[in-house]
């Protein structure tokens, strides 16, 4: 367990606003790269819903990571940690999400 990249990927999930939160979860619910515990299909089609709820444009577009550097930076962050600790980050952001 590495606690600085743990706090590190923190600490960029706090500087974002609540879009790029739920982009993040996203990505991290479909992504192949990430080792989550948790049910990955229920918990992209629960923030896939909310960010449709809250972004007119996510309605009616494709999400173009490119787009959002601080996701994409995020989830590198994230494909570099272990299973466990990755797991650490999706239920930290998951409760921010659901607070």
């Amino acid at each position: 367990m590495d606690k600085d990249k743990i706090n590190d990927v923190i600490s960029i999930i706090d500087r974002m606003d609540i879009k790029d939160k739920l982009r993040l979860a996203i990505r991290m619910s479909e992504s192949n790269y990430t080792n989550l515990k948790y049910n990955k299909p229920e918990m992209y089609k629960r923030f896939n819903n909310r960010l449709k709820e809250i972004d007119e444009d996510y309605k009616t577009t494709i999400i173009n990571y490119s787009k959002y550097p601080i996701i994409t930076f995020a989830m590198a962050k994230i494909m570099e940690i272990s299973k466990e600790d990755q797991n650490q980050i999706a239920l930290y952001l998951f409760n921010v999400l659901n607070s």
